[in-house]
This record gives C-alpha cells, structure tokens and sequence, in this order.
C-alpha cells in the first residue's frame, strides 16, 4: 500500500533543518561541551551527518512505498521516537546543566519535538504500528544509530588525515 499523504514529508524536513543548526554550531560547541558531546571537528561532524540526515529521506520514501506495519513503517517511527528524545536528551539537559545554548535546542523545540509527537500520534491513532513493536524497533534503531554515528566520525576523522596528507 502505498502512502499518498505528504504530511509524513514533515519529519525528514525538520530533522534536515535541525541538522544545518547543528551542522553550524555542534562543533564549536563539543570542544567545551565535556560528557555532553565529544569534540569533533567541522569535516567529521558532516562527514556523520550529511548520510545521517540522508537515511531520514531514503527511510520516509521507504516508508511511504511499503506502508502500514512494514518494517520501513516501525523504522520511520523508530527514528520519529528517537528525534523526539534527542530533543530532550541531551539539547534540553545540556542546556541546563551547562548553562549555555546547545545547538539545535531551537529547531529540536520548534520543529523537530512538534512533528515527530504529531506524526506518532498520528501513526498510533491510524493504526500503523503496534506500541510493543514500535518499542523494542526504537531501542534496537537508537542503538545502530549511534554505533553508526560513531562509525561515521571515525571514518570521517581518517579520511581527513588521509586527505591532509
């Protein structure tokens, strides 16, 4: 069943806008942010993020093609659920503890926390996803996003020494 609704578009265009705020000001921020973030540089930062943010297209597409309970279904909710937390965790709880704006607090705020709680209200209320399900995709997603994000820098780290010289 193919998903004619565009509102679904909502999430992959406020994770891209949520990404360019940090993609703007992470960096900077994670050389004084201690456990919140570890210093990275520019080109690492969008090494990880740019395929990163990606995946948030090629899974909503994915999603929209396959439909209701298909594993492209409790993916996309997965990463919905997981955008949602990262609002919280650690944007709202680095900006409190270190007393100073984390990146992409505002867009995680304005954007990202209004669609993503919309769109699994959305999704629970139509019936696209079972919680338990939803649950247990979320925890293992959440945990090959980070293995993939740490990935990421790393690959990102070596091909700019690669690069450099």
């Amino acid at each position: 069943m193919i998903i004619t609704s565009g509102v679904f578009w909502l999430f992959p265009v406020a994770f891209a806008l949520h990404n360019i705020e940090e993609a703007l000001w992470m960096p900077a921020f994670s050389q004084r942010a201690g456990g919140f973030h570890k210093a990275v540089g520019t080109f690492e930062f969008l090494f990880a993020l740019i395929p990163i943010t990606f995946l948030g297209v090629v899974i909503t597409l994915w999603f929209c093609m396959a439909g209701k309970a298909s594993l492209a279904c409790y993916l996309f909710f997965a990463f919905n659920l997981c955008m949602l937390v990262n609002v919280f965790f650690p944007h709202v709880a680095a900006t409190i503890v270190l007393r100073r704006y984390c990146p992409g607090l505002a867009t995680g705020g304005v954007l990202l926390a209004p669609v993503t709680l919309y769109l699994l209200w959305l999704g629970y209320g139509e019936a696209y996803f079972e919680v338990p399900r939803l649950l247990l995709a979320t925890i293992l997603f959440a945990g090959l996003m980070v293995g993939l994000i740490v990935l990421l820098f790393r690959l990102g780290r070596l091909t700019q020494r690669v690069f450099q010289g």
